[in-house]
């Protein structure tokens, strides 16, 4: 397995083939059986399957304290978490103790302590599971960031959806063996469909849907009293009317080179480009 600066790498694999133990081993908290890890930058961010924290400390407390572990003065490590906290939008604020966060909340925490001093390469396992939508689409712009500044960036995601939309290349593994898996951002040629959504006129406050549990949807961002939807065509319809069993009101869909407004002749005006943080040479 070869990862470059610059790079973002998909790990896929079925429950227990160990893409754990594999990250683990990139990130220098496990060592190999056997082979050899070289190359490893000095500066490793690291996000856990499972982000255990239970003390009473505060969410802004454990971070400074792990930014000064990192070498970062006091106040540098607490303005950075504080930041980091931020743009994550951790319900309760920088000073709820960690042991009263939900499982989405701690696991900002755990991206803001990977993320404390620029990593020269980010490991993520599972690193979407419990965020909400507006968090997914924070850490992607984290993702897109880390690779900008020639890190590597390499996580795992059951989600094919999700590794199609950020990954620019990947790897398998089966029966112990790892395989590349070449193609463009790992996603592929798919086409997909974007959905907007917006409350509807009457005022109905709509439910809440875990979008990403849905099949396809690879991105679900708030934009206002917008929610972007990006979705695989093939499941666009069964997004749309779970969408609409939740009260939601359809304002756009946007396919490949096509645009379909709704009956009120609003298009929302959310057109979200991604742009690709170009790979530095290895």
């Amino acid at each position: 397995m070869a990862v470059s600066a610059g790079d973002v790498v998909a790990v896929v694999g079925a429950n227990g083939s160990g893409k754990s133990t594999l990250l683990r081993i990139l990130a220098g908290l496990s060592r190999p059986t056997s082979g050899t890890v070289s190359g490893r930058p000095a500066a490793v961010g690291y996000v856990p399957d499972r982000f255990t924290a239970h003390e009473r400390v505060t969410s802004i407390s454990y971070l400074t304290h792990m930014g000064r572990i990192r070498g970062m003065p006091t106040s540098a490590a607490r303005a950075r978490g504080g930041e980091l906290l931020t743009r994550l939008a951790l319900v309760g604020g920088p000073d709820a103790p960690l042991r009263t966060l939900s499982k989405g909340n701690a696991q900002k925490v755990a991206l803001a302590q990977a993320l404390l001093v620029r990593p020269g390469l980010l490991v993520l396992d599972e690193p979407w599971s419990g965020l909400d939508a507006s968090a997914h689409g924070v850490l992607g712009e984290f993702i897109d960031d880390v690779a900008a500044h020639a890190g590597a960036v390499v996580f795992t995601d059951h989600r094919e959806a999700i590794t199609e939309t950020h990954a620019r290349s990947g790897y398998a593994i089966t029966d112990g063996r790892l395989t590349r898996r070449d193609g463009p951002r790992a996603g592929a040629t798919a086409p997909t469909v974007e959905l907007v959504l917006t409350v509807p006129a009457d005022g109905a406050v709509p439910a809440e849907v875990d979008w990403y549990a849905l099949p396809g949807v690879a991105d679900a961002a708030r934009r206002g009293r917008y929610l972007v939807l990006r979705v695989a065509r093939e499941h666009s319809d069964a997004a749309l009317l779970t969408a609409l069993r939740h009260r939601w009101s359809v304002d756009a869909v946007t396919g490949t080179g096509t645009r379909t407004r709704s009956a009120s002749g609003n298009a929302a005006g959310v057109d979200t480009p991604r742009t690709d943080a170009g790979s530095a040479a290895r």
